[in-house]
């Protein structure tokens, strides 16, 4: 019961402290004249209303036990592939007036009714939680992974959505999916050995991967080598050397200016909150608008600006209970598809944090993966609370008990 109150708690921690980044970037302490920060000051209601629908979904996913999720999931795991395909149809045999192109990418769905737009569905988001539920399932029968050939089932499951994801653009959501595949398997049961081959092909086809890469993609994973200035240099002195880092002539001016403006400045914004930040709704960062999607890919950035290293610890912190919370009750777990299960959401927020903050602080390639709970966006915010729902449906249902365990 407690280990539930605490995951409950730093959830709803975390979801206000979003809510309470999101209203700082639209209503600034002090507004600048060159500002754009109307643009901002509605999304958090917007926000608010996706934390409700969120928390109905926390609700929603509590009303059945979680098997009956496994009986259906490769059914939601077929829809979501469905959803995914559609993507890949409106960007390459015929536009779906459903289906915008956003930045050169097909991500989202979006209906509208009476002439009014309804919130963005994002089916890679659905994706995560549909693809843990699946493989948890599948991987619940110790035939399914004790062999080498046993994996090739697992690995499908895993690569369809990772091809469909990839082929959107979505490189945050495919780097994603790997870790989550590993942490299962060895929960599971399967052998080392086993994942040390798979990991050994992934690097043997990774140059492949990298050739066919377009040059953006390339220049976003490159980035965290050429925030170097030696690397700079050799990379403009040589063409071989630039093209194969970002696939085209290199220019450190064009880098500064276009590929790394967005890392830069987010380091800056990180660096300059110090150890107390310059308080709620202050800051250069918050009054003027350096950087371009604060308000999801980002906004770890916005809060270690507002609130310094001590604040972004306290973040960190909560992630860490939800997480610890998520261990406890797949260890606890005599049911392998809820300790798979639990294991699949507890890799999946690990991960989310791990890359979305080192790719704010410059460790990682800016990949467009949110901060879970935290950053703005609906479909973000509902599959991240209904995960914690799932948790905590494991925790709260038989044979999982700590008063027995005690």
């Amino acid at each position: 019961m407690v280990v539930r109150l605490v995951l409950l708690a730093a959830t709803l921690a975390l979801v206000a402290i979003g809510i309470a980044a999101i209203y700082s970037i639209g209503n600034p302490a002090q507004a600048s004249p060159v500002s754009q920060a109307g643009k901002w000051s509605i999304l958090w209601k917007k926000q608010l209303i996706f934390a409700i629908i969120g928390l109905a979904g926390f609700i929603a996913v509590n009303l059945v036990n979680y098997r009956r999720f496994g009986v259906v999931s490769f059914w939601i795991y077929s829809f979501v592939l469905m959803l995914l395909g559609l993507l890949l149809v409106s960007r390459f045999i015929v536009e779906l007036p459903f289906v915008p192109e956003i930045n050169g990418t097909h991500r989202w769905i979006k209906f509208k009714i009476a002439g009014r737009d309804l919130p963005a569905i994002q089916p890679s988001e659905i994706c995560k939680i549909a693809y843990i539920l699946a493989l948890a399932w599948y991987l619940r029968y110790r035939s399914n992974y004790r062999n080498f050939k046993a994996l090739i089932g697992p690995f499908v499951l895993t690569l369809l959505p990772m091809v469909l994801i990839l082929l959107e653009p979505d490189l945050g959501t495919v780097l994603l999916m790997m870790p989550i595949f590993f942490a299962v398997l060895f929960v599971a049961g399967a052998k080392v050995k086993h994942l040390l081959v798979i990991v050994l092909l992934a690097v043997i086809v990774s140059p492949l991967f990298w050739h066919k890469m377009e040059p953006y993609q390339r220049t976003r994973i490159s980035s965290v080598l050429l925030q170097n200035n030696w690397i700079r240099q050799k990379a403009e002195c040589h063409p071989t050397v630039g093209k194969i880092l970002v696939g085209r002539k290199f220019s450190a001016k064009q880098w500064e200016n276009d590929w790394g403006y967005h890392l830069t400045r987010s380091k800056f914004a990180v660096a300059s909150g110090g150890t107390g930040g310059y308080g709620f709704r202050l800051g250069p960062f918050i009054k003027y608008d350096f950087l371009t999607h604060r308000h999801n890919d980002f906004i770890f950035a916005v809060i270690a600006h507002q609130w310094g290293f001590f604040g972004s610890l306290v973040l960190l912190g909560l992630y860490a209970l939800i997480i610890s919370c998520g261990l406890e009750i797949a260890v606890h777990n005599t049911d392998p598809f809820g300790r798979l299960l639990a294991a699949g959401v507890v890799a999946m927020f690990t991960v989310e944090v791990l890359i979305n903050v080192s790719m704010t602080v410059g460790l990682m390639p800016i990949t467009g993966l949110t901060l879970p709970l935290v950053s703005y966006g609906g479909s973000s915010l509902l599959v991240s609370m209904a995960s914690v729902g799932l948790l905590n449906n494991v925790g709260r249902r038989w044979p999982f008990s700590v008063a027995r365990k005690t």
